[in-house]
């Protein structure tokens, strides 16, 4: 099954507008605000430069480290604000808390479309979830099996180890053997 293209600056967009709504009012504090609109900011940094491959790694580790900080931040102010506002505002916090935590369910699908992305622009890191091929042939311990793995793919590596022998050792620097020292043959 082929997976589906999902555009960055849709997945940038949609994340935009859920903060822009989990913020119409105060409920939540400014480490959430700046925390997400600095992310936001590393994702349209990754639109502008298409072939970054840092701009991507950086996005998706900055959406991984929100979804644990918006978990922290909706535990500790969410009962809170709920008291604070069931008399003043209580559908305005429900919209707001509503697609704050929309904007939470979503980010582990943005996580996947932009890892995606990431591999797609070049990205060297795999992660491998089939726990067949997971685990290490050399490691027979079965508390292995539940872990996904990260590898990195060193296929188009070449090895410095063998290097050619032939002619290049005996004059490593390509100089003539009656040339004078000190001076090159180009």
């Amino acid at each position: 099954m082929e997976i589906p293209a999902i555009n960055l600056k849709a997945i940038v967009l949609v994340h935009w507008i859920l903060t822009v709504w989990a913020c119409l009012i105060s409920w939540l504090p400014l480490s959430y605000v700046l925390g997400n609109t600095s992310v936001l900011a590393v994702g349209v940094w990754a639109i502008a430069q298409r072939d970054s491959i840092d701009a991507v790694l950086l996005f998706l580790t900055g959406l991984a480290v929100t979804i644990l900080t918006d978990i922290v931040h909706f535990g500790l102010f969410y009962a809170a604000a709920e008291t604070l506002y069931e008399r003043s505002a209580r559908d305005l916090f429900r919209f707001s808390g509503g697609m704050a935590i929309l904007s939470l369910l979503l980010k582990p699908a943005s996580c996947f479309f932009v890892y995606q992305m990431y591999r797609e622009r070049g990205g060297i890191y795999n992660v491998n979830f089939d726990l067949e091929t997971s685990v290490d042939s050399r490691c027979t311990t079965d508390s292995a099996d539940s872990f996904p793995s990260v590898t990195r793919n060193r296929d188009a590596y070449q090895s410095i180890d063998h290097q050619d022998q032939s002619g290049s050792s005996a004059n490593p620097f390509n100089q003539a053997e009656d040339a004078k020292p000190g001076v090159r043959s180009y």
